[in-house]
């Protein structure tokens, strides 16, 4: 087969560190866009991006070319410069070390980005840690609680 193809989409969640509500609705669009465009820059695309104050999701075709781990990173490290360098105040700005990242259907793509839409009022009754239990448990994560949080 002379060509490759691939259709793997992520939904990945991560969290500001140690859950702080560092992220303010007056520049949280501006966020995801930038996130955005390191998605574009490696040769992927933002299907859905939202965030609330503690933790971001971000639902996107993983590149065929691109490991998963350097993609994260990437997203990470450059979103954590630009919130650093929008606001002193948020200078000592960090994400949690860890991730979630889980694979999505193309089937059920619609209903994750309706999801991802509905975080603020998900968020009214659901907190990050509790939502990030549910996720690990649908997907069939095993994980041990005293490392899931930092």
């Amino acid at each position: 087969m002379p060509q490759s193809h691939s259709n793997i989409l992520v939904h990945l969640v991560f969290s500001t560190k140690n859950r702080a509500p560092a992220l303010d609705d007056s520049w949280r669009d501006e966020l995801h866009g930038y996130v955005g465009g390191i998605l574009r820059r490696s040769q992927s695309h933002l299907l859905a991006g939202n965030s609330v104050a503690d933790h971001i999701h971000l639902l996107f075709p993983l590149p065929r070319t691109v490991c998963v781990a350097d993609l994260f990173k990437e997203i990470k490290t450059g979103s954590t410069k630009w919130i650093q360098n929008r606001d002193s105040a948020l200078s000592g700005f960090h994400w949690q070390s860890g991730y979630g990242a889980f694979s999505i259907s193309p089937g059920h793509k619609d209903a994750v980005r309706q999801y991802i839409a509905n975080q603020a009022g998900h968020h009214r009754t659901v907190s990050f840690q509790e939502e990030y239990r549910r996720l690990l448990d649908t997907y069939g994560i095993e994980y041990d609680e005293r490392y899931v949080w930092d």
